[in-house]
């Protein structure tokens, strides 16, 4: 029975740090279509650093990317993305009852133009596309990066008249079908929406989720001064859980919030870099221990940072005028639950195996460190802009 229960704790961390190991510095794409009947408009923000990455704009090698260097590759850039995004529609033919596909809508590139985003410098495609008939369902499948980035994202906005319908796309999640209905945009459909966004961004953001199982990771230990040894009851680990996530929620979604009405702001590549840091110092106190059971002052102080990464996806998606503060309830009841599911997860397997070598050595020690060498990683990329090779 602990062979089994050592197995299914280890596998989660697995899938956690395996695509983790090999993340950069975050990275998106904003991709926006406005329908119009058969015809689409699309604007498509891409990183400059990432399609250097991918194709090599930098023709001089010098390290610095310039507008000539950059206009002399739309060609390529336009061809690279385009290649990368299929949208296809179904529609319901004249006198007929269900809906059939009507094809994939050809695309074709506009101008480009380049945005600086609070992460740097964006290449703005700007593309067209016709469908064979007015869409009533859009299939949009989308792998750009796919074979460069594993962790890259794809943030997208659907508008068709006053309804706006999100989501994120990715190596993971490269396939989106929207229902369209032509119609005003409903205050709850948004409200949902936004909740299925935040429960894919938590889930997607590796280094937010292992700052939150740093944390909990001692939940189920007391410190003795030499040594952890096994909380004595769940009501005391939940106890001290239901802290962590408590002042973690509370201070991301102020943050958040914040930042998402545009209020309060930081700058992008700070934000980021203080959230690897504050998952280097979350795994460090498993080891060396300092916070001891002020970990929830921890949780709350870092989690005001980690609200302005939770904010960093609506920033490029935008909240819908009609259905703001609904949306953002949204996005953060999304969020939250996305985080309830990973403690549903750990807190009865951690609980289970905490008084075993196994847990104290492999999982709190091993684990932590591992994580510590991970976030310290990420931190160097973060905060000198850098992509180091094979990590």
């Amino acid at each position: 029975m602990t062979c089994c229960l050592k197995k299914l704790f280890l596998l989660p961390l697995m899938l956690l740090l395996a695509p983790a190991a090999v993340a950069h510095k975050p990275s998106d794409s904003y991709l926006s279509l406005e329908l119009k009947g058969r015809q689409i408009e699309g604007q498509w923000d891409i990183a400059l650093r990432d399609l250097d990455f991918a194709i090599g704009l930098d023709s001089d090698g010098d390290g610095q990317l310039t507008w000539e260097e950059v206009r002399s590759h739309h060609g390529r850039i336009a061809a690279y993305a385009l290649s990368r995004l299929n949208i296809s529609a179904e529609a319901r033919p004249e006198g007929a009852a269900p809906v059939r596909s009507a094809g994939t809508c050809v695309l074709g590139a506009g101008g480009q133009l380049i945005d600086r985003h609070t992460d740097g410098a964006y290449a703005v495609l700007r593309f067209h596309g016709e469908c064979a008939a007015a869409p009533e369902r859009l299939k949009i499948v989308y792998r750009l990066f796919a074979d460069t980035d594993a962790q890259h994202k794809g943030l997208l906005r659907v508008q068709q008249g006053a309804s706006v319908q999100t989501a994120i796309l990715g190596v993971d999640h490269p396939q989106q079908v929207l229902h369209l209905d032509g119609g005003d945009a409903s205050q709850g459909r948004a409200f949902f929406d936004y909740a299925r966004l935040g429960v894919q961004h938590i889930w997607a953001g590796f280094d937010h989720i292992l700052f939150l199982i740093s944390l909990l990771l001692p939940a189920v230990l007391v410190w003795s001064g030499h040594g952890w040894r096994q909380a004595e009851s769940l009501r005391s680990a939940a106890i001290d859980v239901c802290k962590v996530v408590t002042a973690f929620t509370l201070a991301h979604s102020v943050t958040l919030s914040l930042s998402a009405l545009e209020l309060v702001s930081l700058p992008s590549r700070l934000v980021e870099a203080a959230i690897a840091a504050s998952v280097i110092v979350a795994a460090l106190n498993n080891l060396f221990p300092f916070l001891l059971r002020k970990r929830w002052m921890a949780a709350f102080g870092f989690g005001l940072v980690h609200g302005f990464g939770f904010a960093s996806v609506l920033a490029g998606l935008g909240l819908p005028a009609e259905s703001m503060l609904l949306s953002l309830a949204g996005f953060n009841l999304g969020v939250e639950l996305g985080q309830l599911a990973i403690v549903a997860i750990f807190l009865p397997l951690a609980y289970a195996l905490r008084a075993t070598w196994f847990y104290r050595r492999p999982v709190l020690q091993g684990g932590s460190a591992a994580i510590a060498l991970l976030a310290g990683i990420w931190l160097l990329e973060r905060a000198l802009d850098l992509k180091l090779a094979g990590i």
